[in-house]
């Protein structure tokens, strides 16, 4: 099957030079629309290498970009909290309530990258939750709706050399608890067998929540980044309903095959417009684009390629019923 998203003939949309201080990259935005303006929440690497997460708005989401003076979150140079010393990464935006905003980050340190959270009513200010979640993790994601009036949260820990995307639940936000294995890595040559993580905030469809995810696979020693879909229960978060055998969304544009970390494409948020998905993704970890799809087309594929399904149709059983 062909890519279901479109690229948009104006990406890459944001490049380094764009930003309003020099940076070596802007990559990896989490996304929100409000009141009718497009805010990216975007990872600006500085010339150092030390990232910080910066506003950039927009009447139409395509271009005329206007970036805030102030970064929204720089990394806290307390000495007795040091886990963002190397930065603040890779947002996921979640509209919790109609002005109130979840923003879950990965902090990095020497310590190794942790799952850190923050709340903002206006995306001018923010109010730190603090790391929620031990090194090594990261790739969080947060559901807008409760399940068993506790909130659910994806994320990706690494146990020796694996890594699976998990869910934990809470119910203040801050202690999270019941962890499992949400969808597994598949191992071996296939397109997300050395590791995979959450994308975007998952999108309410009247079938289930649709996800977005990454999946890595290793080519000749090259780290190679693609994404996937999955489908998940509307009424049980944590049961994974179709996963795609083969990716959606591959590396094929110069700005996407070329750059700080060649062979990547990798999205921290999505907006639903009627329906089309406009998905804002980092580009081989140096610039920011845009792809569109059909909302029904990505329903319909993660249905025809359901890893699952394909098996059982070729008188074969999946390793487990996450995978």
């Amino acid at each position: 099957m062909e890519d279901l998203f479109v690229r948009h003939p104006a990406s890459p949309i944001l490049v380094p030079r764009n930003a309003p201080t020099p940076a070596a990259a802007v990559l990896n935005p989490g996304v929100a629309e409000v009141d009718g303006e497009v805010i990216l929440l975007v990872r600006v690497e500085d010339r150092r290498g030390i990232s910080h997460l910066r506003v950039a708005r927009s009447a139409n989401g395509v271009d005329g970009w206007l970036w805030d003076d102030h970064p929204l979150l720089y990394p806290n140079q307390d000495p007795e909290c040091p886990y963002e010393e190397w930065g603040c990464e890779d947002a996921r935006i979640t509209q919790m309530a109609e002005y109130e905003w979840i923003i879950s980050y990965t902090a990095a340190s020497r310590y190794g990258p942790a799952v850190a959270l923050a709340i903002t009513h206006n995306f001018v200010t923010a109010k730190r939750l603090g790391i929620v979640m031990s090194p090594n993790n990261k790739d969080c994601i947060i559901f807008p709706d409760q399940f068993e009036e506790k909130w659910l949260m994806l994320h990706r820990p690494v146990a020796g050399d694996q890594e699976h995307i998990w869910y934990a639940s809470s119910n203040d936000l801050i202690h999270w608890s019941h962890p499992g294995i949400l969808i597994p890595e598949r191992e071996g040559p296939w397109w997300d067998g050395v590791k995979l993580g959450a994308g975007a905030p998952p999108i309410r469809t009247d079938v289930g929540w649709l996800l977005i995810y990454h999946g890595v696979r290793s080519v000749a020693g090259n780290l190679l980044y693609r994404l996937g879909l999955a489908l998940l229960d509307q009424y049980n978060h944590r049961r994974v309903i179709a996963r795609t055998a083969e990716w959606v969304f591959s590396p094929e544009a110069p700005y996407e095959r070329q750059g700080d970390a060649p062979n990547i494409v990798y999205t921290c948020g999505t907006l639903l417009r009627g329906d089309e998905v406009w998905m804002y993704y980092g580009a081989a970890d140096t610039c920011i684009c845009l792809a569109t799809a059909k909302l029904t087309d990505l329903l319909q594929a993660v249905h025809e390629l359901d890893y699952i399904h394909l098996l059982q149709e070729r008188g074969k059983h999946p390793p487990d019923a996450m995978g």
